[in-house]
C-alpha cells in the first residue's frame, strides 16, 4: 500500500506542467546611425531668417536719409499763433504752386489753405512713399544703392522730374559720376537761381555719391 502511493506521487510529480518563469526585462537597443563621417561633420543649411537676408540692390523704400534731407530743406513754414499752418506762395514764381507744410502741393494747397501739424506730417509721410514709387519705376531694373535712391527720392519730391530728367537716365546706364554731376543744373525756380536749391542739390549729390562703391560697379543680388 505505501509503495503503491510513493509510485503515485512520483508520477503526478513528473507530469504536473512547470511553472512559468518570470518574463525578462527588455534589452534597450541602440539604434544604428546610417549617416557617414561626412554628414556629421556637415550639418544640414540652415534658412536665414528674414533680417539674416542680403539686403536688396534696388531699394524700394525711401530711407531715413531721405526723409532728414527733405524735412532739412522744406522745412514746416508758416506757423501761425494757433499752431496750425498756413500755404504760402513759390519763392520762386511768387504764387503757384502753393505749399503748405512740409512742401506739399497739389489741387488742394491754395491761398488761404490751413492744416494742423498732425495733417502736415501725414502729408508728408504719403508724398514720400508715392515719390519713392515714382523713383521706383522710372529706375526700372538699374541696380541703386540705399544713399543713392534717398537722394533720388529728394531730387523728385523737389522738381518732380525723376522721368524726364537726364540724371536718371546716366544712373540707369551705370554712368554714377556723370548722374551726379546731373544734380547741379537743377538749381533755379521761375528761371532764378535760388541759393537754397543750390546747397540741397549739394546735399543730394553728397549723399547720392555716398552710396557709389569704390569700384563704381553695383552687383545685382543672387
Amino acid at each position: 500500500m505505501a509503495a503503491t502511493s510513493l509510485i503515485d506521487l512520483i508520477r503526478r510529480l513528473l507530469l504536473r506542467e512547470p511553472a512559468p518563469l518570470p518574463a525578462a526585462p527588455p534589452i534597450p537597443v541602440t539604434p544604428i546611425s546610417t549617416a557617414t563621417e561626412n554628414d556629421r561633420a556637415c550639418p544640414p543649411p540652415i534658412t536665414p531668417l528674414p533680417d539674416q537676408a542680403a539686403p536688396l540692390a534696388r531699394p524700394r523704400l525711401a530711407g531715413a536719409q531721405a526723409l532728414a534731407l527733405i524735412r532739412s530743406f522744406e522745412g514746416c513754414a508758416r506757423r501761425r499763433r494757433d499752431g496750425r499752418y498756413e500755404a504760402y506762395p513759390d519763392p520762386g514764381t511768387g504764387g503757384a504752386p502753393w505749399t503748405i507744410g512740409w512742401g506739399a502741393t497739389g489741387s488742394d494747397v491754395r491761398p488761404g489753405t490751413v492744416w494742423t501739424a498732425a495733417q502736415c506730417d501725414a502729408r508728408l509721410e504719403r508724398d514720400v512713399a508715392r515719390h519713392a514709387l515714382d523713383v521706383e519705376r522710372a529706375l526700372g531694373d538699374a541696380p541703386t544703392t540705399q544713399a543713392q535712391f534717398d537722394a533720388l527720392v529728394s531730387f523728385h519730391y523737389n522738381t518732380g522730374a525723376i522721368g524726364r530728367a537726364t540724371l536718371t537716365r546716366k544712373h540707369a546706364s551705370g554712368d554714377y559720376a556723370g548722374a551726379q554731376a546731373e544734380f547741379a543744373r537743377w538749381n533755379k525756380a521761375g528761371g532764378k537761381l535760388l541759393r537754397g536749391l543750390v546747397r540741397r542739390r549739394e546735399e543730394e549729390a553728397a549723399l547720392y555719391a555716398s552710396g557709389i562703391p569704390a569700384g563704381g560697379t553695383i552687383n545685382n543680388p543672387c
